[in-house]
């Protein structure tokens, strides 16, 4: 039933991208999460894994960013939030595709420092001179 993942195209994806359910790693366990009676017995949690650095549906360069970004070179999603094992495993193919658009996404332009306007720099003078201006008036007062 395995299909192959999807991931829809967006920044650093202009094209989307396909993994190939062959390099997809799905393991079904005991889920510690919600249910009834059953849920002790059906292995409802999924863990969907993925080897970044074997697979060939990334080119050089998202391999390459990919593995700047990851601490290891396998992506391992665990999803057991639903009781029906085929609900976690399409949460878990959702946040493996989410995994792979953050880390494929180009970093942000740097930041370009600016400077305060001048306008801006003397309101600030005038608005400083103002409060001590306030201040110096909260003196006590001589009789005189």
């Amino acid at each position: 039933m395995s299909r192959d993942l999807v991931v829809p195209p967006g920044p650093g994806l202009p094209d989307g991208l396909v993994v190939p359910a062959a390099e997809l790693v799905e393991r079904f366990t005991r889920s510690p999460g919600p249910g009834g009676q059953s849920v002790n017995t059906t292995d409802s949690r999924v863990e969907l894994e993925y080897d970044v650095a074997a697979s060939a549906a990334l080119s050089d360069a998202q391999r390459a960013r990919l593995l700047a970004r990851l601490p290891t070179a396998r992506i391992r999603v665990v999803a057991s939030e639903h009781r029906s094992q085929t609900r976690n495993r399409a949460a878990a193919r959702e946040r493996l595709a989410a995994q792979l658009r953050e880390g494929l996404a180009p970093p942000p332009p740097p930041r370009r420092p600016t400077r305060p306007t001048r306008g801006s720099q003397q309101r600030r003078l005038d608005a400083k001179k103002q409060r001590g201006q306030t201040k110096a008036l909260r003196g006590r007062v001589s009789d005189g």
